[in-house]
């Protein structure tokens, strides 16, 4: 007999799990619609050739390719037809530049699904996961307004999930590369991997980051170094603070340009609604992409920063330069959401929820079937989700289900209550019952779903 196993590196959940990481879903979807962005799904995989633009490096050693076993037959050198996609902004490339005549633009749209990656095994790193995307594509140009939405977004989401204080943290990455030019790190590749290393600040500190850049590798003089340290160590503490950092910053092109970039995104936010208490400028976030080119964001939890960045995205130049001539800049962002609920439930900032069954009908006795059924009916035709107990045993054992099920109501009819024409209704929760005419039941249990749901903020 084959011992039961999940492969390792994905999240499989028990059922009241499950409803609370379909629920985190169902928050991000509809405040992605809030915005205006419209759903698209792309396969599972794609065409080897199309999937992977760049072969070689990290990205493929991590790639799961698809092969049929008719396939595998025929199967010569080379890479597979099939690789599964190992994250959504590739796919959304090739889906832009496909169907790039039939879009209206800027397109708008946003993408909750699976994507596959071959992660070394180990806590909290998953090899299938969910990521919730959102993009604004542009034809030719994009107003640096749509940067500014992003924030917005971030906050709506984060704000309804309740999962306690965070802060939208962003930056340039044109500012940093004037900063750099400034100093006399012209060299685009060198300033990449400066990049790369600023990081990584606030995981590894100032120190492991100064060592680093005055190292083999990089030896970087100790005043650059210093300069380099004191720079992305800022941090605005309001919305005024985040002005008057950008006030002291001088320079010429990309500086100026990031400078004034990262002033309009902020002078927008409060029109976005989004309350300065929840953003903040941070030099140090440049994002590990070379792919972002403006602005970039991280978002973290102000009381669990060691979950690191729940959200993050940023400003890129052309979305598909590798399937299409046109120029697509775009600004989008991402929550890799399987990854956000094992860390928020290990936290203890996320619980399992009560079942999606609001109502359990009990059974008193096997003649009362017929009216159990009936109670359910009236209840599903009221929008209530009810499950109906078909077999009759004993209430502590129906109570015992209900409970271990996250089945908060159970309604009860035995032979008193059908001659008198009500019902029992029993809140495990509370430990209380009442008595309501059944012809009153699916408007008197509305009512105390709406004051449950009301007292748990949603």
């Amino acid at each position: 007999m084959i011992k039961p196993r999940t492969p390792p590196g994905v999240m499989e959940l028990l059922p009241r799990d499950q409803i609370a990481f379909a629920r985190m879903l169902d928050v991000v979807r509809r405040n992605f619609e809030r915005f205006g962005f419209v759903p698209v799904e792309t396969p599972v995989f794609e065409l080897s050739d199309v999937l992977l633009t760049k072969t070689g490096g990290e990205t493929e050693r991590q790639v799961y390719f698809v092969q049929s076993t008719g396939a595998l037959e025929k199967s010569g050198d080379g890479l597979p037809e099939l690789a599964l996609r190992f994250d959504l902004t590739v796919p959304l490339a090739r889906y832009v530049a496909e169907h790039e005549h039939e879009l209206a633009f800027p397109f708008r749209r946003y993408q909750i699904q699976r994507v596959y990656r071959g992660e070394r095994a180990q806590r909290g790193r998953f090899r299938e996961f969910y990521q919730c995307d959102i993009d604004v594509i542009g034809k030719d140009a994009l107003s640096i307004r749509y940067d500014a939405e992003m924030p917005a977004v971030i906050h709506a989401v984060f704000t309804e999930l309740g999962i306690g204080e965070f802060t939208i943290q962003l930056n340039n990455r044109k500012l940093l590369r004037g900063f750099f030019e400034d100093i006399g790190i012209a060299d685009g590749e060198r300033q990449a991997l400066v990049l790369r290393e600023i990081d990584k600040l606030d995981k590894r500190g100032a120190d492991a980051v100064r060592d680093t850049l005055m190292g083999e590798g990089f030896a970087l003089d100790a005043d650059a170094v210093s300069k380099i340290l004191a720079f992305v160590q800022v941090r605005s503490t309001s919305h005024a603070n985040a002005l008057a950092h950008l006030e002291q910053l001088h320079g010429r092109d990309a500086l100026a340009q990031g400078v004034a970039e990262l002033r309009e995104v902020l002078e927008l936010l409060r029109a976005y609604g989004v309350p300065e208490k929840n953003y903040a400028l941070n030099f140090s976030i440049a994002r590990g992409l070379d792919y972002y080119t403006g602005t970039v964001y991280e978002t973290t939890l102000d009381a669990s920063p060691q979950i690191g960045s729940i959200c993050s995205g940023g400003r890129y130049e052309n979305l598909a330069s590798s399937y299409t001539k046109s120029k697509l800049p775009g600004v989008g962002i991402s929550i890799g959401a399987t990854r956000l609920f094992w860390q928020l439930r290990e936290a203890g900032l996320i619980s399992a929820a009560d079942s999606s069954v609001e109502v359990l009908v009990g059974l008193m006795d096997d003649a009362r079937l017929p009216d159990s059924l009936a109670i359910a009916c009236q209840l599903r035709a009221a929008g209530i989700c009810t499950e109906v107990q078909l077999e009759a045993k004993k209430l502590a054992k129906q109570f015992q289900y209900a409970d271990r099920a996250g089945i908060r109501y159970m309604v009860l009819i035995g032979e008193d209550e059908a001659a008198r024409m009500v019902v029992t209704v029993k809140d495990l929760r509370r430990q209380e019952q009442f008595e309501v005419p059944r012809a009153e039941l699916a408007a008197s249990l509305k009512v105390e779903l709406e004051q449950q749901r009301a007292l748990q903020g949603h």
